[in-house]
């Protein structure tokens, strides 16, 4: 038995397939939803997927969303979501430059938290990137 598994961004699917399992980052914790999961639907925060196809693993960073599982489907539902394949590291490191340094410079508090959630992001993104580096070159 499989789950019918896609993440849907405001700009697109970003992923569509029939997968064995899925961990990813709630806001209580890591899931892992296997066939016959209960029903559920739950906030997601930014962090790492990790999806299982016939042995073969997939990561793919993503932001907050929304998960919903219910009869062997899972639709996540997130404001930005990458494939470990199509994230540019060069411009995941810049990104987290720029971050901290609005850090350092942020005038209020409002000023900092949104540096922080872009610094969450960038680092997510290095984090998988490498992850994909590391098992490619397992592979090799």
């Amino acid at each position: 038995m499989k789950l019918h598994f896609e993440i849907i961004t405001p700009e697109k699917v970003v992923y569509k397939d029939e997968i064995d399992q899925i961990t990813l980052p709630t806001a209580d914790g890591e899931i892992t939803i296997l066939p016959g999961h209960i029903p559920l639907i739950a906030p997601t925060k930014p962090g790492e997927i990790a999806l299982k196809k016939d042995g073969i693993s997939r990561h793919i960073a993503v932001m907050s969303g929304f998960v919903e599982t219910s009869e062997n489907k899972v639709r996540l539902m997130a404001d930005a979501a990458e494939l470990a394949e199509e994230i540019d590291t060069r411009r995941a490191e810049e990104a987290k430059k720029r971050a901290e340094e609005a850090k350092a410079n942020a005038k209020d508090q409002f000023e900092f938290s949104d540096a922080t959630a872009a610094m969450e992001r960038a680092i997510t993104r290095i984090k998988i990137a490498k992850r994909k580096s590391r098992h490619h070159s397992e592979t090799m």
